[in-house]
C-alpha cells in the first residue's frame, strides 16, 4: 500500500486529498493526515514541518516520493490521472513542474500558522 502523509490543516490540501480518496480504488492507500498524528510520520524521520512543506508519500516498496514525485505515485494509481502521472513525469515537464510546486509549497508554508508554529518548535528543539 501508499502511505500519503498530507497536511490536513490546509484547506487547499485537504480538499485535494479529498478528492483523491473519493476516487482512488479500495486497498491503494492508507492516507495520514499529520496534523493529528505525527506518529508515522516521524517514523519516517521526518519532521513535522518537512512534511508539513511539501508533500511526502511512502511506496509499496518503501522508498519515500517527496514533493512532485509524491503526485506522480499518487496519480498513477488513479483513474484518469494516470496521463498526468506520464506526461508530469516528462523531463521538461518534471523540471517545471518542481519548480513550480516547489515555489508554491514555500509560499503556503510561510502564509499558513500551523506552519510556522511547527518550524519554530524545531529550532527551539
Amino acid at each position: 500500500m501508499i502511505t500519503v502523509f498530507y497536511d490536513g490543516k490546509c484547506g487547499l490540501c485537504s480538499k485535494e486529498i479529498n478528492h483523491y480518496k473519493s476516487i482512488a480504488p479500495e486497498g491503494i492507500f492508507i492516507w495520514e493526515d499529520i496534523t493529528q498524528s505525527t506518529v508515522a510520520l516521524k517514523r519516517e524521520g521526518i519532521s513535522l514541518s518537512q512534511g508539513l512543506k511539501l508533500l511526502h508519500a511512502k511506496d509499496e516498496n518503501g522508498q519515500m516520493h517527496i514533493g512532485l514525485d509524491a503526485f506522480i505515485l499518487i496519480w498513477g494509481q488513479l483513474k484518469r490521472w494516470k496521463i498526468i502521472s506520464k506526461l508530469a513525469s516528462l523531463p521538461v515537464v518534471y523540471q517545471i513542474l518542481t519548480l513550480a510546486y516547489k515555489g508554491f509549497a514555500n509560499w503556503r508554508f510561510k502564509r499558513l500558522t500551523h506552519c510556522q508554529i511547527a518550524a519554530e518548535s524545531e529550532v527551539k528543539s
